[in-house]
């Protein structure tokens, strides 16, 4: 819902119903995962996407029905329904969309769920999308406190336990429950949807390569911080781009800034007297990347600097250095695109290979773990 927000607030603001079709559930070669929203309203307006192209007709279609019956439904396409080509969906894969219609009866919480999301503040809604009448029930969950109700006690309590441990490893997918709240069953089926702040990307050394890996970081939705201890370069003129520029010695900032395992870190110093400093506290942290630009001859001396100050070979094993994979880049922007590559292909485990020399699923499923719909899907 996060890329559609601004556009179906302002509907939901003026009272008008419109529909929501989220992605809840994929299998297979889908092009896009558990969470991407697109919304009609009620004049027929659509904003954003389900699938890249391949099923937006036919959620067009649902999501219209939706606003004017005022019915919520769980619709599935893919290559084992007898319609797949007519919905366009010839990749091989399976998409569960959920499409419900809006408005501020049936969602009553909307407001605080986007104030909070503007905020950066977590929250996380879970809704029944399958399940004995309660299709459509929500409730809307914050670290400290909850609104809503799934239809029974038990049920709320149970789903308030999942929601809030899946909001804290910023995870979105599906559960299933008994119709009391039952973990090891599947009458009921819940998809949680966890509204986080952005990652943070760190990039250290206020350079023109750090230029174009701000502009990308912020294209890749990280909270951008650049930091130099140099006046003169670290200027919100010279990155325009960035949510933060920060004048500081690069090792007294990054140890007074909170970093978690979804945070990277670019260092493009290249500079023992930054560097090394610099990247003791980095190890120390738990940054899920850590990319440090030179040559590597570079690369050789800073390692012996590092080991100098008691680093140890385990430590120097978390390094990317030097930064990005090999796509022959010259430019700052080639760089960018390179260090980019680099820091998704540790998020998600991809090869770095070219797809035409690989097999099987072109769209890896999310590295972040997910219940699936019903053992029925995943023998399909």
């Amino acid at each position: 819902m996060r890329d559609v927000l601004h556009a179906i607030s302002g509907w939901y603001d003026s009272g008008e119903r419109f529909a929501l079709g989220t992605v809840v559930h994929t299998s297979r070669s889908a092009p896009r995962g558990p969470g991407a929203a697109m919304a009609v309203s009620g004049a027929g307006e659509v904003v954003g996407s389900v699938s890249g192209g391949c099923v937006e007709g036919a959620v067009y279609e649902a999501a219209q029905l939706a606003v004017q019956t005022g019915e919520p439904a769980l619709e599935k396409y893919g290559v084992s329904d007898d319609e797949a080509f007519a919905v366009g969906l010839t990749c091989g894969g399976i998409i569960h969309v959920f499409v419900e219609p809006v408005d501020r009866t049936r969602f009553p919480q909307f407001g605080e769920v986007v104030a909070s999301i503007e905020r950066s503040e977590p929250v996380a809604v879970a809704t029944v999308v399958d399940g004995h009448g309660r299709i459509g029930a929500r409730r809307v969950l914050w670290p400290d406190h909850a609104s809503g109700s799934l239809g029974d006690e038990r049920l709320d309590h149970a789903v308030t336990e999942d929601a809030r441990a899946m909001l804290a490893q910023a995870q979105t997918g599906i559960r299933h429950y008994g119709l009391h709240g039952e973990r090891r069953h599947d009458e009921v089926s819940v998809f949680v949807q966890s509204y986080t702040p952005a990652p943070r990307m760190l990039v250290f050394g206020a350079i023109d390569f750090a230029s174009a890996v701000a502009r990308i970081g912020v294209f890749l939705c990280y909270h951008v911080t650049v930091c130099d201890a140099r006046p003169v370069f670290a200027t919100r003129r010279r990155f325009p781009e960035a949510h933060e520029v920060v004048c500081e010695w690069p090792h007294r900032y990054l140890a007074r800034t909170a970093v978690d395992e979804r945070t990277v870190i670019c260092v493009l110093t290249h500079d023992p007297k930054f560097d090394v400093p610099l990247l003791q506290v980095a190890l120390g942290t738990r940054a899920a990347y850590i990319g440090v630009m030179g040559s590597r001859r570079t690369h050789r001396d800073r390692i012996d600097r590092l080991r100098e100050q008691g680093v140890t070979d385990d430590e120097l094993q978390r390094l990317a250095s030097p930064i990005g994979l090999d796509i022959g880049s010259h430019t700052p922007e080639e760089t960018a695109i390179s260090i980019a590559a680099e820091i998704i292909q540790t998020r998600t485990g991809g090869t770095g290979e070219r797809l035409s020399r690989t097999d099987g699923p072109i769209h890896r499923a999310s590295a972040r773990p997910t219940a699936s719909l019903a053992e029925a899907d995943l023998r399909e």
